[in-house]
């Protein structure tokens, strides 16, 4: 009787298995479907300045109480050509070890998944091209988080770079016994940036020396940045700090996802 029922709407002297009739018959709502679901994945896609991938967008449909599997997440993502932007290696500079500022042990042991809030702070410096040279960004990560807790760029590397970034920071601070990771540069380990960590409480953590993945987290935000810059030079530093905001405030600390979170973002 099934079989009778669906041949009715059949092409005539088609001999076609019963699934293969189905899916015929069912092709209006396929399209319809298709339709939802890739408009989400375009809205998603942009939303996240093309940088997700399947995994991502698959954890923001499953969010939203989608009813598509994992197959056709796939195949909507391969329709609208979305492939997400791919993580490139990201090789740190060597840091400059060789100054006469006092080191600390490295405390955090790449633990990088704290049990409780603002325990661990990272930080570190990158370089941001700019049409009159380079510029100096220092970023602080909340370990446990992933969120930029403070940052600050300036035309010069140097210990007040670190300390405006940390100042910024610490205002936040809501517990007296966090430790504050970083590498063994000299802006790190001056004896400014000592005392100031000192007044404020905060217990030092450097990486071992020659060992860049201690401060894995730090490296892997500027593995984030320069991906979402790309060859991009920026007229002047001014310029530089309005992609930063933008980057780091409205997408990075609000929107991103993180794999280590769940694919979560910092502020859920």
């Amino acid at each position: 009787m099934r079989d009778r029922t669906l041949q009715l709407d059949l092409p005539d002297k088609v001999n076609w298995s019963f699934g293969t009739r189905c899916k015929y018959l069912n092709r209006n709502k396929d399209r319809s479907v298709a339709s939802e679901l890739t408009n989400f994945l375009q809205e998603k896609c942009l939303k996240s300045r093309k940088n997700y991938g399947f995994k991502r967008l698959f954890r923001e449909v499953k969010k939203s109480n989608l009813p598509y599997g994992a197959r056709k997440v796939r195949k909507a993502m391969k329709l609208c050509k979305i492939s997400g932007k791919q993580s490139k290696r990201f090789i740190p500079l060597t840091t400059d070890s060789k100054h006469s500022g006092r080191t600390a042990p490295d405390l955090v042991q790449r633990k990088f998944h704290p049990k409780e809030q603002n325990r661990i702070w990272v930080s570190d410096v990158t370089f941001i091209r700019t049409s009159f040279g380079w510029s100096y960004l220092c970023v602080i990560l909340n370990l446990y988080s992933r969120k930029a807790v403070g940052w600050s760029l300036s035309n010069r590397n140097d210990s007040q770079l670190v300390r405006y970034d940390f100042k910024s920071s610490v205002v936040k601070k809501p517990s007296e016994r966090i430790v504050f990771h970083s590498d063994r540069g000299s802006n790190f380990c001056s004896k400014e940036t000592r005392r100031l960590l000192i007044a404020n409480g905060i217990r030092r953590s450097n990486s071992r020396k020659g060992n860049c993945w201690d401060n894995a987290v730090a490296e892997s935000f500027f593995s984030s940045l320069k991906r979402e810059i790309e060859f991009n030079t920026f007229y002047n530093i001014e310029e530089a700090e309005r992609f930063l905001f933008d980057f780091i405030e409205v997408y990075y600390n609000r929107f991103r996802s993180h794999s280590t979170l769940g694919l979560y973002g910092g502020c859920q």
